[in-house]
């Protein structure tokens, strides 16, 4: 009687609970490239899937910020791989899938993570130079890889893909015009490839963060009084931290998703954007 009883609360309890979730969400024996994953939503990234059993593949422009996210994950006993990668160069984009092809066998899952933001000011003052940079990696960059790892996930029999985009993909930022409309756009790619990759078993989702405390957006928190009004807007009365979007992109790598395609989730602590 109390052994039936224990084994009931056991199957029951939250703990239990989670460990089969995250037995339902493993990701042992799939390889993760993560571009831009050595700090921020990035490395949340590479940690929550890594966590998950997944091989992660990191890269950043410099190499001292490959070394330090590569022993940062190798201490939590994640497989990592770590290299240098310009994202908005064809010859490095090429090079990070070789690697991982070579050293890991395939590739099963890409975020695209890596953005640019080089202008902030009203969008009627931006230069045909600062639209260049931002679409060509923001944009161009991720297209790219995606056809790049395309035919690698389609030999394992299918994959996942992850987009990156913004809250200011759908109410595009006061003096974020040019980054704004970039993120837009990756709502759109979202939506353009998931029919098409369906066809070999790739599904293709997005991500739309809100007010993330990281280094990139820090000129958005680093303000008091900006931080406030920005808590105004929220229901979830903080603002985001990196992991709270590591978490997601994890889940829609999983098998947890696995018929969700076309889609793209916001994590914005309540932010209204959207119906």
């Amino acid at each position: 009687m109390f052994r039936s009883v224990t084994k009931c609360l056991l199957l029951t309890s939250p703990v239990s609970a989670y460990r089969r979730t995250m037995s339902q969400s493993s990701l042992a024996g799939k390889t993760a490239i993560i571009t831009a994953s050595t700090d921020g939503i990035g490395l949340a990234a590479a940690e929550a899937l890594g966590q998950r059993g997944a091989h992660v593949v990191v890269s950043s422009r410099r190499q001292d910020n490959v070394d330090k996210a590569v022993s940062l994950l190798r201490s939590k006993n994640i497989q990592v791989t770590g290299t240098i990668c310009n994202i908005g160069k064809s010859e490095d984009r090429e090079k990070l899938v070789q690697l991982t092809v070579e050293q890991c066998g395939g590739v099963d899952i890409l975020v695209n993570n890596a953005a640019v933001n080089p202008y902030f000011g009203s969008i009627m003052d931006s230069t045909e130079a600062v639209w260049d940079k931002i679409l060509d990696v923001n944009v161009k960059s991720a297209f790219l890889m995606t056809k790049l790892v395309a035919p690698h996930m389609e030999k394992r029999g299918g994959g996942s893909v992850v987009f990156v985009s913004s809250i200011a993909g759908y109410q595009p930022m006061q003096l974020l015009g040019p980054y704004s409309v970039s993120k837009t756009a990756l709502l759109g790619l979202t939506r353009a490839l998931a029919p098409e990759l369906a066809q070999s078993n790739i599904r293709v989702n997005c991500v739309a963060p809100g007010i993330i405390k990281t280094r990139f957006s820090s000129a958005l928190w680093a303000s008091e009084d900006l931080v406030e009004e920005f808590k105004k807007q929220l229901a979830i009365k903080r603002l985001g931290e990196p992991e709270d979007i590591g978490g997601v992109i994890a889940f829609l790598c999983s098998d947890d998703a696995a018929y969700i395609t076309g889609e793209t989730i916001t994590v914005t602590g309540g932010m209204n954007c959207r119906l």
